[in-house]
């Protein structure tokens, strides 16, 4: 979280420590037809800057198998994952998320339906040497290629560049109101 002193000098901010207040943000949060993501505070919306995609994944051990879960606790199914330039890992998966359809009338939130979609979300660097166990990888380029493994099903490593992230799966780092 970052207050206007942050935001003004470009600081980082602060990681919220407070569970009501994460487990709010994760239900409320949701994105716009533009790809804005946000948290819906009553009448209000809280936008959120994206330091890098809009999901960041753990792996979970679950039922002698691995699970992909967002930060708001949603299960991520991956269908491949990108390495860029920094060695970060990001996948690509279906995920159920809360989409705002309004196209812009002031409902406050009556337009918000779950939808199944295609995002990108990064890999926790805590989960990266785990990650790493599942990989086979190749150098490519300014990065990585390869393949992993995931339930007995062969998923691919293609390189990317960061900033084509945003891009590509449709998101706004930085969104104004």
């Amino acid at each position: 979280m970052r207050d206007e002193f942050a935001q003004a000098n470009n600081l980082p901010g602060n990681a919220i420590q407070h569970t009501a207040l994460n487990e709010f943000i994760a239900r409320n949060y949701a994105c716009d037809l533009e790809g804005k993501y946000f948290f819906q505070n009553g009448p209000q919306r809280v936008f959120i800057t994206l330091d890098a995609t809009p999901w960041i994944v753990r792996l979970i051990p679950a039922n002698r198998d691995l699970s992909l879960l967002t930060q708001c606790q949603t299960l991520f199914e991956p269908q491949g994952a990108l390495s860029d330039e920094s060695g970060n890992i990001y996948i690509t998966g279906l995920i159920n998320q809360t989409m705002d359809e309004d196209r812009g009338s002031a409902s406050e939130g009556k337009d918000f339906i779950q939808r199944e979609s295609l995002s990108i979300a990064l890999l926790h660097d805590h989960d990266l040497d785990l990650f790493s166990d599942l990989a086979k990888l190749h150098e490519q380029a300014c990065s990585f290629g390869g393949s992993w493994s995931w339930h007995g099903k062969t998923l691919p490593i293609d390189p990317i560049h960061s900033n084509e992230l945003s891009k590509r799966f449709g998101f706004i780092q930085k969104p104004k109101p």
